[in-house]
């Protein structure tokens, strides 16, 4: 069987096409192999080019080691080497390292207190009061205030409320005091000063203080009804525990007067200040006393 036919065109090129790729492929492979190399001038151990240095001869290193070993025996060529033990001494340290940072303590700011103004002299004086001490809850009272330098357009304060004020002379003024004023007990502060402000006294104090109460001495602990509307209250005394039995109009302690009588309260009037007190009853129990006696007829009133 023929592969190719010679005298086609067509395979007569691809026959010499194929020829020329052969011989430029054995061409390229023997540049590569044989013709690629280039040849260069040897260098020697100092880096120059040219011809290597010749190496000592035997006779010239064996002169050499002849020297070194008469010299190996001359011990003079030696010398000793001293050494002191002494070191250098080493430089304090600038810092310790085992210390912490204190801040310095603050400084101290000394403050000096501002002279005191001194307080005016007032132009007016009150020295006294009368009466100086007074109950409370009494009704209205005349109040005189002693003293120098008044004038008749001064007036009386108590706590800042002005009242009028009856001009007496250079030492004396005087004024009502309402009932409302000493309602409570406590201080009330008096001043003489005139309108404009310019007039004023010292402060001088009235004491109100609180009135005596039957409640501190007895108490109510019972009633005795009758059937002529007469009750009798069982009061105790709170000092001996001892019962006593009042009725309308008997005073107690020479100066409180039983005025009502009723089973909640007992309503007592005090003689001197003209003041009312109240009485509560109370429910405590005692061996002594019932806390409520019973209401008696006219068949067990004794005779």
């Amino acid at each position: 069987m023929q592969l190719s036919d010679p005298n086609n065109p067509n395979e007569r090129k691809k026959l010499i096409a194929a020829a020329v790729l052969g011989i430029v492929a054995i061409v390229v492979l023997g540049y590569v192999f044989f013709g690629g190399g280039s040849s260069k001038t040897p260098t020697n151990r100092t880096g120059t080019t040219g011809a290597p240095k010749a190496s000592p001869t035997p006779a010239r290193i064996a002169r050499d080691t002849n020297i070194n070993e008469s010299a190996a025996d001359d011990l003079s060529v030696y010398q000793p080497i001293v050494y002191n033990g002494y070191a250098p001494p080493a430089t304090e340290a600038t810092r310790n390292i085992f210390a912490y940072y204190e801040p310095p303590p603050p400084p101290v700011k000394i403050v000096i207190p501002p002279t005191p103004t001194p307080t005016p002299t007032p132009p007016l004086t009150a020295s006294s009061l009368a009466p100086s001490s007074v109950y409370a809850r009494t009704a209205d009272f005349s109040l005189q205030v002693m003293g120098d330098k008044f004038s008749p357009i001064v007036h009386i304060t108590i706590d800042g409320r002005d009242l009028p004020t009856r001009f007496v002379s250079s030492q004396q003024v005087a004024t009502t005091i309402p009932s409302t004023l000493i309602t409570n007990p406590g201080v009330r502060q008096v001043v003489v000063r005139s309108n404009d402000g310019k007039l004023y006294s010292n402060t001088i104090m009235l004491n109100v203080t609180p009135p005596p109460d039957p409640n501190s001495n007895y108490s109510y602990v019972g009633i005795i009804g009758k059937p002529r509307g007469n009750d009798t209250a069982v009061l105790q005394d709170k000092g001996n525990k001892e019962l006593m039995n009042v009725q309308r109009g008997d005073v107690l302690g020479g100066r409180f007067r039983v005025n009502s009588i009723s089973e909640r309260e007992v309503v007592l009037f005090d003689t001197t200040l003209k003041i009312r007190h109240t009485l509560s009853f109370t429910a405590e129990k005692s061996p002594n006393q019932p806390s409520r006696p019973p209401v008696r007829t006219s068949v067990d009133e004794p005779l």
